[in-house]
């Protein structure tokens, strides 16, 4: 692997998730790939930014989201620093790199009447699957999580006693997130028909298949979209829409920013921010409403 030590980097020193990692091995490799076939050069150590200009108008050109691409030259441009530090080169290509514009794409969150509505009134079978699905919603709006940290949960983490959830944020950092009492009778509920599996062949993890394997992303994705689907009109409908909406109905009720941003794993407050925008148009709402002189 031509990027092995780059990789333990990662893993080692910068503590990136697998995930992560995974995701910059492909962009690099898929740079890497592009050099050979365009200047027929093996290596991507002594590439000058007209060759990485020539990957950007490429890419372009095949209708890649310039997010996308800021994307793959951001791990790029991560893989020179590394070089640099390591003294393998002597100039970053990228040092004057700037990144493509992208518009800020605002995320609609799930009101509290459509969050109410699949919880309450739409039918969850009394099966294995429908007790999954149903968990895998209230753990998604009472937490707030990632849905790779939904999907990697183990069965160790959830603390019943103290009634918390032992979440694996980036970089591997771990938090502890309260659990609703409603919450803790479904997954008590769920554990007995997943107990009742024929087979189950990742025993540590929570969520399973039928087929009693972990589940994974896509299908955690499906199962909100098509729940919701039934609940909203919303364009998007997704895991992390309903994380927004977990933020967003918090700080509707007063909850404390910092609060929330230790809730939702972020390692800085203008990472929570971002969710404020509909909190504010919440506030201007009830002050319209309520103010003695909103009227005149």
């Amino acid at each position: 692997m031509p990027f092995q030590s780059f990789i333990d980097y990662l893993l080692l020193e910068k503590n990136y998730s697998k995930l992560t990692v995974k995701a910059y091995e492909k962009d690099l490799s898929d740079f890497l790939a592009f050099n050979l076939s365009e200047f027929e050069q093996e290596s991507i150590d002594q590439v000058n930014y007209s060759q990485i200009r020539t990957w950007i108008v490429s890419m372009v050109e095949r209708d890649i989201s310039n997010r996308s691409i800021n994307r793959k030259i951001s791990a790029l441009n991560t893989y020179y620093k590394f070089l640099l530090k390591v003294g393998e080169i002597e100039v970053n290509p990228l040092a004057k790199h700037r990144a493509l514009k992208t518009s800020k794409k605002i995320q609609v969150p799930f009101s509290e009447a459509e969050v109410a509505t699949v919880l309450d009134e739409l039918n969850f079978e009394e099966d294995f699957k429908g007790v999954r699905d149903k968990l895998i919603i209230e753990l998604f709006y009472s937490t707030g999580i990632r849905r790779i940290e939904l999907v990697e949960l183990k069965l160790c983490d959830i603390d019943v006693s103290n009634k918390t959830l032992k979440v694996l944020g980036k970089r591997n950092k771990e938090r502890f997130v309260p659990l609703l009492g409603s919450v803790l009778h479904t997954i008590n509920k769920y554990l007995k028909f997943r107990n009742q599996l024929e087979t189950i062949k990742d025993t540590g993890y929570l969520f399973l298949t039928q087929k009693g394997v972990k589940v994974y992303e896509t299908l955690v994705y499906r199962i909100i979209n098509e729940y919701f689907s039934n609940a909203s009109t919303k364009v998007k409908k997704s895991p992390h829409i309903l994380r927004h909406s977990f933020a967003t109905h918090l700080l509707n009720q007063g909850a404390d920013l910092n609060a929330v941003k230790e809730l939702l794993g972020h390692s800085s407050l203008a990472a929570t921010q971002v969710y404020t925008h509909n909190s504010i148009a919440e506030l201007k709402k009830v002050y319209l409403n309520t103010h003695p002189r909103s009227k005149k």
